[in-house]
This record gives structure tokens, sequence and C-alpha cells, in this order.
């Protein structure tokens, strides 16, 4: 999960400068839950993470949600 979330913020290229700060007070129990769940060790990838699974998000949800009802209920799809 980790790698190909990364492996798809760097191909949209959002990993190349490493030029931002941010800083926050964080639950040391969600931190510590989070590192274990990715496997993570650093503070920094962690964040780097959770940013780029933001960022990269394609609105699925959304759009399937959107489009709800839209498709005529009598239609036989084989099953």
């Amino acid at each position: 999960m980790v790698e190909a979330v990364m492996q798809a913020a760097t191909d949209e290229g959002l990993t190349v400068a490493k030029d931002g700060r941010i800083a926050g007070r964080i639950s040391s129990e969600l931190i510590a839950k989070a590192k274990a769940k990715t496997g993570l060790t650093s503070d920094t990838e962690l964040l780097e993470f959770a940013l780029a699974t933001v960022a990269i998000e394609d609105d699925f949800a959304e759009a399937f949600h959107a489009v709800r009802g839209t498709i005529d209920p009598t239609i036989d799809f084989g099953s």
C-alpha cells in the first residue's frame, strides 16, 4: 500500500522538491498506530505518505455516488 501510494505520488511529480515544512501536535497514539499499520518508522515518511494519500485520491466514491440511480433498474445485465 505505501509503495503504491508513494509511486503514484512520484509519477505525478509530487515528491520531487523537498522544499516545504509542516509542523503540528498530533496524538502519540495516533502516530504509533499509523506507523505500525504502514510499517513506516520516521515521522517524515509517515507525514509524506499521509499527504500523498490525500493528494492522489481519485474521488471515485464521490463520482460513484453522483451517478447513483441514473441507470435504468430494469436493465438486465445477464445475472
